[in-house]
C-alpha cells in the first residue's frame, strides 16, 4: 500500500510516516509539506492507494484541496487527519467525498483500524454528537456505485465485519421501525443516489420520495442526508471507535 502523507508540520509528518509505515512490511509512506508539492507528486507518480490529507496547510486550505483532488483523482481514497474533531468538520469532509475523518488525537489501534476500513472501500468517521453545529442541507455523498442492497442485508455485512474486526454492535437499523419502503430509500440514500434517481428505480414519484427521506431522517433524529449517513456510521461501534461500511 502506498500512501500519500499531506501536513505542513515537519514533527507531525515525521511522526505519522514512522507510524503508518509501521502498519505493515508492504506499507509505503511518502510525505508532502504543503499543497502545491502533494499536487507535484500526485502529476508524476499515479501509483498512490491512499491519500491522509491535514485539513490546516499553509498554502492551502485542505477542505479545498480535499474537493480538488476528489474532482482530478475520483478513484484514489482520500481520508482527512485533523487536530480539529469538530462534528461540522467530520460531516463537511464526509459530504466533499473524504473516505474518512480520522482526529490526530486517534490511537495507533484505532488508525490502523481505520485504515484497513478505508482500504476495503468503507467510511470511517469518529464518535461525535450530531449536534446543531452542522451545516444546512448538502448535496447527497456519493458513497458507493455498487448494486442497491436491501437495508437488511446491508446491516446483515455491517454486523458480520464489525464483529470480525471485535466491534460490539449497539442499536440496529430494526430499531427505527422503518417501512419497507422507507428501508428501500434508506438503502439507496446511503449509496448518495439523489431523490430523482431513488423515484426512478423504485417507480414512484419524486414527491413520495421526498416523503420518505423526509420520514427517515425524522427516524434518524437527524436533519440531512450527510447527517444521516454519520448517524448510521454511529450503529456500529467499539469505544473509542466508530465504523460504517459501504457496500460496492
Amino acid at each position: 500500500m502506498r500512501v500519500l502523507l499531506i501536513d505542513d508540520h515537519p514533527l507531525i509528518l515525521a511522526a505519522l510516516q514512522t507510524v503508518i509505515q509501521g502498519l505493515g512490511d508492504d506499507v509505503q509512506v511518502l510525505g508532502a509539506d504543503s499543497a502545491a508539492q502533494a499536487r507535484d507528486t500526485l502529476k508524476s507518480r499515479q501509483d498512490f492507494d491512499l491519500v491522509l490529507l491535514d485539513l490546516n496547510l499553509g498554502d492551502a486550505s485542505g477542505f479545498d484541496v480535499l474537493e480538488e483532488f476528489r474532482a482530478q483523482y475520483p478513484s484514489l481514497p482520500v481520508v482527512v487527519i485533523s487536530a480539529s474533531d469538530r462534528a461540522s468538520d467530520v460531516i463537511r469532509a464526509i459530504d466533499q467525498g473524504a473516505m474518512g475523518f480520522i482526529p490526530k488525537r486517534t490511537s495507533n489501534e484505532v488508525l490502523a483500524q481505520a485504515l484497513k476500513l478505508v482500504m476495503s472501500g468503507g467510511i470511517y468517521v469518529p464518535p461525535m454528537s450530531l449536534g446543531s453545529e452542522s451545516p444546512t442541507e448538502p448535496e447527497p455523498v456519493p458513497l458507493a456505485d455498487g448494486p442497491g442492497h436491501s437495508v437488511g442485508t446491508k446491516l446483515q455485512q455491517v454486523h458480520a465485519l464489525a464483529s470480525q474486526a471485535g466491534y460490539q454492535t449497539t442499536a440496529g437499523l430494526e430499531s427505527l421501525q422503518l417501512t419497507p419502503r422507507q428501508t428501500d430509500v434508506l438503502a439507496l440514500l446511503l449509496q448518495g443516489k439523489p431523490n430523482k434517481i431513488i423515484a426512478r428505480e423504485l417507480g414512484v414519484s419524486v414527491e413520495t420520495i421526498k416523503d420518505h427521506v423526509a420520514a427517515v431522517l425524522k427516524a434518524l433524529g437527524v436533519s440531512s442526508r450527510t447527517q444521516a449517513v454519520l448517524a448510521v456510521g454511529q450503529m456500529v461501534q467499539r469505544q473509542p471507535s466508530t465504523v460504517f461500511t459501504t457496500f460496492r
